[in-house]
């Protein structure tokens, strides 16, 4: 079967102007990082208004090397969500720290606060909170559990660049925030991350644990620390520059195909729209995600997810939640352990979403979806 027979899931963005900046880089006399990388480390941290911007080569390396130089490791628990599109959390068990899971929120998908406070022991050090799929967690009252604890409070906002908190951009948030620019993002350049922060001295830790300089190979003081080597190229930097020049255009067009889901969505009893809470302002959602109601089973969305495949449309589970992954388990965790969590995650749906689908294309995105979830025998789907 021929690929452009199919809805995909996701499609970046591109634009002449992407294409145009890499080729500039390729016709140039330096492709890995370079000059390219520090602009763009410098324009995306200036558009959160955060002091230090440090380019990573992926989401999960970014919080490897936060955690290494936040001096988080063996003996030290991290909490976090086990429900999220991409595991930077693994990064977690990769620096040999603790995986600690809380439940999450049953309507926004972040996190729960109260849930997150039962799991502090004496060993916790920071929480690695998400803006799952595009929703700000809630922050404030993280910011003041972290602080009452003396916990670092690590932002990851790879699903939600562009949303807003109480007026505010995320990745504003935490001690320090995490973006991933592999797809789904909306800001894609192929692979790699951002690190932000605000503080001069953490700023500099990232950047040797990052990796090391030419210049730097014979400093004492940087030569106690072993660094990885996990910077991005001029290539994917010129990329990730290009694409947030254009971000406000990306999220407008995304906008755009959010507002024919809605349309279509809501012309079927029994789905309601996306829930945003209160204190959130504004949401761009990473994909187009859809709850099953109750009476659905974990097999039943399966049988969704292969007839939407057989209609040649791209269509994962949110997630597997960490916790039920088998090294996981090697931790001690269990099915039953994070009810919300696992109830969810047992019937989310992806849809496509990304700026090049028509209202046509998302029109019969949702009847299939809809005429599927009425064959399994479950009647209509809801958040």
């Amino acid at each position: 079967m021929e690929t452009e027979d199919w809805i995909v899931l996701t499609d970046p963005d591109i634009s002449k102007t992407e294409l145009d900046a890499v080729a500039e880089v390729l016709k140039s006399s330096r492709i890995s990082a370079g000059e390219v990388v520090e602009k763009f480390e410098d324009a995306f941290a200036e558009s959160l208004d955060r002091r230090y911007g440090i380019a990573v080569a992926n989401g999960t390396a970014a919080l490897m090397v936060a955690l290494r130089a936040l001096g988080i490791g063996p003996g030290d628990e991290v909490i976090a969500s086990a429900y999220s599109w991409h595991q930077i959390a693994h990064a977690i068990v990769l620096v040999g720290a603790t995986p600690v899971f809380a439940d999450i929120d049953y309507w926004s998908g972040t996190m729960a606060v109260d849930k997150a406070a039962a799991k502090i022991t004496p060993r916790t050090r920071a929480l690695l909170v998400g803006n799952t799929n595009g929703h700000p967690a809630a922050w404030r009252p993280f910011r003041a559990l972290a602080d009452l604890h003396g916990l670092k409070l690590i932002e990851d906002s790879t699903e939600a660049i562009g949303s807003r908190y109480h007026g505010e951009l995320v990745g504003t948030f935490g001690d320090l925030a995490i973006f991933d620019f592999s797809q789904p993002s909306a800001l894609v350049c192929g692979e790699g991350a951002m690190i932000v922060t605000d503080d001069h001295q953490l700023a500099s830790e990232l950047r040797y644990t990052r990796s090391r300089s030419l210049d730097e190979r014979f400093s004492i003081s940087i030569a106690g620390r072993v660094p990885y080597q996990a910077s991005i190229s001029d290539m994917a930097a010129a990329l990730g520059l290009a694409q947030l020049d254009r971000l406000d255009e990306i999220l407008a067009r995304r906008k755009r195909v959010e507002s024919y889901y809605s349309e279509y969505i809501q012309s079927f009893e029994g789905i309601k729209p996306a829930y945003v809470a209160p204190e959130v302002d504004e949401v761009h959602w990473m994909v187009y995600l859809i709850h099953l109601g109750t009476r659905f089973t974990r097999s039943a969305r399966n049988q969704i997810v292969d007839d939407l495949l057989t209609a040649q449309i791209e269509v994962p589970a949110f997630c597997n939640p960490l916790h039920l992954q088998y090294y996981y388990s090697t931790l001690g965790y269990r099915k039953g352990d994070l009810f919300v969590t696992e109830k969810i995650a047992d019937r989310s749906l992806s849809l496509p979403f990304h700026a090049h689908l028509d209202k046509d294309t998302v029109l019969f995105i949702v009847t299939t979806t809809k005429d599927s979830s009425i064959n399994v025998g479950a009647g209509a789907a809801i958040y």
